[in-house]
């Protein structure tokens, strides 16, 4: 299957799923403000296909992300009812298993914001940027943290700006004072858990894997920045 036909099949299957998830969901207030979210991913995916098409791994990771994203929206985060799904088809506890007394669904999608996306960042900056060796894994990971941190401020913003229980909906904090803390610091767990595996593929496979590193690491260029470049370039303004 070609590229372009994994990317309609996977664009089919998850609008079916929005279609159903948008019927009756439990705050539509609270559903049209997560979906701010989804029209940015497809506003952008379809813009950068022609630019820059991903790789079937990269739009797969996406799909999978934007599908709990739109469950969450459904349900809201904090009544998601996966526990009660967990005791009805499988006969077990999540929560109890793992000692759990909220309702952590927005905790698992944090988690998996930085799993499964700091690999289509990480081939973003692979071929845009030219990233290589340490910073191919590194950057992923540090725009993770940072997206992570830009979404709690406008989770914060949002919840300032509507109040009341929109506001309470939307943030999810389930009383919990460290909720946006737990939520950085999940999504960058799961940027370092993806970019862990990557490197222990590549480092299996690739040859050149210790050299490449190694050579990521190197000073390319010995002369100061900042006011010496400055200076450079005044002078070389002058020699024209």
């Amino acid at each position: 299957m070609s590229h372009g036909r994994y990317r309609l099949l996977l664009a089919v299957i998850f609008l079916l799923l929005w279609v159903a998830l948008a019927i009756a969901p439990s705050d539509r207030h609270d559903w049209m403000l997560e979906n701010v979210l989804v029209l940015s991913f497809a506003a952008v995916a379809i813009v950068s296909a022609r630019w820059i098409p991903l790789s079937r791994i990269s739009y797969t990771l996406i799909f999978v992300f934007l599908c709990l994203h739109q469950i969450g929206a459904h349900y809201t985060y904090s009544e998601v009812p996966y526990d009660e799904w967990s005791q009805r088809f499988l006969g077990v506890s999540i929560d109890g298993a793992l000692g759990w007394e909220r309702n952590n669904f927005d905790r698992v999608v944090h988690f998996a914001y930085g799993l499964l996306l700091a690999y289509p960042m990480r081939e973003l900056f692979l071929r845009v940027a030219d990233a290589r060796g340490f910073w191919g894994y590194f950057l992923p990971l540090d725009l993770t943290m940072s997206t992570s941190m830009l979404f709690e401020l406008i989770e914060w913003g949002a919840a300032e700006i509507f109040g009341g229980e929109l506001g309470a909906a939307y943030l999810g904090t389930q009383g919990d004072e460290w909720d946006a803390h737990a939520d950085m610091a999940l999504a960058s767990l799961g940027a370092l858990v993806a970019m862990l595996i990557v490197a222990a593929i590549n480092g299996a496979l690739q040859r050149d894997f210790a050299r490449e590193w190694a050579e990521s690491l190197r000073l390319k260029h010995r002369r100061p920045l900042g006011e010496d470049a400055i200076a450079r370039m005044v002078r070389g303004q002058d020699a024209r």
